[in-house]
């Protein structure tokens, strides 16, 4: 959802720095104007912004970016985090995001802090940008080594922002994914769900 603020923004030519009045409150404006709703299944979901499928389109480096900065301001979070709540008191399921447990769905049964090392997650997000790349016939957007050094400028601004900042502490389970495959963390999430000992336990 907020990735696809910031490409609504984008969009608009709203451009850093966000801290400036006159650009926060355009920015809260254009939140609470956004249509956005997630469709999909579990194998493959959907982000529609007005209507329209944007799911590749938030998932470039430019937009991840902006995503960050966007989610600093705390008149998009206030908007948001009501439409995530609205969706999971409607309708329950799976909710991710950096604040869900702690801000948006603090009664949730269930909370998972998914996290790995800083080098296996950038070599992830740079697979995943290859892999797009290969298909569009272009060239990687981005370096491995540019890719960690965003991703820790992103970690060190949701860590550090006064609205919601990142945390993570004794509500969540922590799951590190470093050596796990997809199936191999949702496998231990559901243990935990099902009240099973650990694999190996």
């Amino acid at each position: 959802m907020y990735r696809a603020v910031a490409l609504a923004a984008h969009r608009r030519g709203l451009r850093p720095p966000f801290d400036d009045p006159a650009t926060s409150a355009a920015l809260v404006a254009l939140a609470e104007e956004c249509r956005i709703s997630l469709t999909g299944s579990l194998e493959e979901s959907h982000t529609i912004l007005d209507g329209e499928d944007v799911s590749s389109q938030i998932r470039v480096p430019e937009i991840s970016r902006l995503a960050s900065q966007v989610s600093a301001i705390p008149g998009v979070r206030r908007r948001l985090s009501a439409l995530q709540r609205e969706l999971a008191l409607e309708g329950g399921g799976v909710l991710e995001g950096r604040d869900i447990a702690t801000r948006v769905v603090p009664e949730a049964p269930f909370r998972f802090f998914l996290t790995a090392s800083p080098e296996v997650r950038a070599q992830r997000r740079f697979a995943e940008l290859s892999a797009r790349a290969s298909a569009e016939a272009k060239g990687p957007s981005q370096t491995l080594a540019e890719v960690l050094a965003d991703q820790e400028a992103r970690d060190l601004a949701d860590a550090t922002r006064t609205d919601s900042p990142l945390v993570c502490d004794e509500r969540y389970d922590v799951v590190d994914t470093s050596g796990l495959s997809p199936e191999g963390a949702l496998e231990v999430m559901l243990r935990k769900i099902r009240g099973e000992p650990a694999a190996g336990g």
